[in-house]
């Protein structure tokens, strides 16, 4: 459903930085600016959180391969750096880099996938004894837990709009982009977990920081199961890589449209990036990779998400249907208004289970306002002498 949204925005507006200028567009001259700050203010904090996510499993990852007392949170570091480097050149170049570790990636779940559907250890149902359970709430407020960390797994399908001004023919290629993650990463990841828990009980599995190294030492001995390990790190390194990639673009894309800190709009001299935006995001994430676990990270990411940047998105595509019409655009999603309806209520629903969390979604949103006035006002009077 939100997929549908994305693709209906992103392939008619492919600029560099994604929702910032879809709500910029859709929200009105006074409205579009509130909304872009405020979504350019919460990602300035959650992108670097998602970053430090994606590196603090790599180093819970990392000490299966290599064990023994060393830091953490200096692995994360290092790690964030490197990708830095890795992305400090042009996009043509990242974009074969891209390949290469989306490649690895595919090929680490396939290997999950058929090593546990061909050494299947444990047998059980996955549907409830009593089909009644799924009125209870009980079982709602059970599955709206497990949601919120489920649907970090999946986020990423839009990056390629946050990069649509580098995108060949971005009236087809976005929208196909996303429907292709969403289903092919679906399945994939629904067969992976199914896998899994065919050779380690779930029980046992929700204890591990290194499932995937588990499963591969339960079927293939330990050699094996580092070698897998190695792989299931290339897939964290790639996953860190392309949510940098993308994030980096939108403190640009604000910033060079005057509704972001000046500085931002700094291109390289010479490989022609943000570079600025890149530095900030990345120097963010490392303290952040210091201080936070991977549970607390995960559901800060999706409290402070899911008003801004996934209601605010839907409703901004309503709007722009009633001010535009469909005539002009390149996609129209299938069904309007059902999946814009459906969206919001799957967000809302997901923004309550994070628990406290969603307060400091709300909180961060706030002070997001109370900044957009008062830098308009030091605007007026910087203007006015």
């Amino acid at each position: 459903m939100d997929g549908m949204i994305w693709a209906e925005l992103g392939a008619k507006y492919p600029l560099a930085g994604g929702t910032y200028n879809f709500h910029r567009v859709a929200f009105g001259e006074k409205g579009g600016k509130l909304m872009s700050f405020l979504f350019v203010w919460q990602t300035s904090i959650q992108a670097p959180l998602v970053a430090a996510s994606a590196s603090i499993g790599f180093a819970q990852y990392l000490h299966y391969l290599v064990p023994g007392n060393y830091s953490k949170e200096l692995i994360s570091v290092v790690l964030i750096l490197l990708v830095t480097f890795l992305l400090y050149r042009r996009i043509d170049v990242i974009g074969k880099i891209s390949v290469v570790l989306g490649a690895i990636v595919i090929m680490t779940i396939l290997w999950i996938i058929f090593s546990g559907f061909s050494n299947r250890q444990v047998h059980y149902s996955f549907l409830p004894d009593h089909f009644g359970e799924f009125f209870k709430i009980s079982f709602w407020m059970a599955m709206g837990q497990a949601s919120v960390k489920t649907v970090y797994s999946y986020l990423g399908y839009y990056n390629v709009c946050h990069v649509g001004g580098e995108i060949m023919n971005p009236e087809k290629n976005i929208p196909r982009s996303i429907f292709l993650s969403i289903v092919v990463i679906g399945l994939l990841y629904l067969c992976m977990n199914i896998a899994i828990v065919s050779v380690i009980p779930w029980w046992e599995a929700q204890h591990s920081d290194f499932v995937v190294s588990i499963f591969f030492e339960k079927i293939y001995g330990n050699q094996v199961a580092k070698m897998a390990t190695a792989l299931v790190l290339l897939a964290a390194f790639s996953s860190l890589f392309a949510l940098l990639l993308g994030y980096s673009r939108i403190p640009y894309a604000a910033a060079v449209d005057g509704n972001f800190f000046r500085i931002f709009s700094k291109l390289h001299p010479t490989k022609n990036f943000p570079y600025v935006s890149l530095l900030f995001i990345s120097g963010l994430a490392i303290i952040f990779a210091c201080s936070f676990s991977l549970q607390k990270t995960i559901s800060a990411i999706l409290a402070m998400r899911i008003i801004i940047q996934f209601i605010g998105q839907a409703v901004g595509v309503v709007l722009l249907r009633k001010r535009f019409g469909t005539k002009d655009l390149p996609f129209k999603m299938w069904l309007y208004p059902l999946p814009v309806i459906l969206s919001i209520c799957i967000w809302l629903f997901l923004f309550i289970c994070t628990g406290w969390f969603a307060l400091w979604g709300i909180l961060i949103a706030i002070s997001g306002v109370v900044v957009f006035f008062i830098s308009k006002r030091f605007q007026k009077k910087s203007i006015g002498k």
